[in-house]
Formats: structure tokens, C-alpha cells, sequence
């Protein structure tokens, strides 16, 4: 029994699955997912990429008020949350930083 017909390219020669995405590939998705206000998990072959192309490509593309509008709340949002370290909690700067008061 022989195994699964591999995938040909374009110009007729075989396409690796198992090789790294190319640069190629990797600027075209990050600009994709620029463009479509999406975030991807990095691919790890040369398929995974193909394929993430192909879905990225099938999403709608936001319009750059959408995208000014997306990036200005997650800019403007304070990090950390109620985990944050406020500045009254600690003393000095750098190396000489410290707890202000122990709990």
C-alpha cells in the first residue's frame, strides 16, 4: 500500500510540510492579520502557514477606523490590573526599589 500523494507546487516539484515557514510567508501573515485586526499562532511548517493564509484571507478586512479604534483601547488600557504595583507601594528606583510597607 502506498502512502498519501504528496502536495505539488505550482511549478510541479514537491512542497515540504515539515519545513519552516518561509520569510515570505511569515511577513505576508503578519501583514494579513494587520489588516483583518486578527492575531495567529505562529506556524511551525510551511503548511501550517499555508493554511493559515488561506483562513486569514477568507476574513473580512477592517477598515483603518476600525483598526485606529481597536489600537486605541488596547493602547489605552491600564496593565496589570488589580495585580498592578501602584507607585505609593514601593520606595527608590532600580537596584534600591523596595516595599514601602510589609503585609
Amino acid at each position: 500500500m502506498r502512502g498519501a500523494p504528496q502536495p505539488t507546487t505550482d511549478q510541479g516539484g514537491h512542497m515540504a510540510h515539515d519545513d519552516r515557514p518561509t520569510p515570505r510567508q511569515q511577513r505576508y501573515l503578519r501583514s494579513l492579520a494587520q489588516s483583518t485586526a486578527t492575531s495567529f499562532t505562529p506556524p511551525a511548517t510551511r503548511g501550517e502557514a499555508s493554511s493559515e493564509i488561506e483562513r486569514l484571507q477568507g476574513l473580512g478586512r477592517s477598515t483603518a477606523a476600525e483598526r485606529r479604534v481597536d489600537r486605541h483601547a488596547v493602547q489605552g488600557t491600564e496593565r496589570g490590573g488589580a495585580a498592578r504595583v501602584r507607585d505609593e507601594e514601593v520606595t527608590g528606583y532600580g537596584s534600591t526599589a523596595a516595599w514601602a510597607r510589609r503585609s
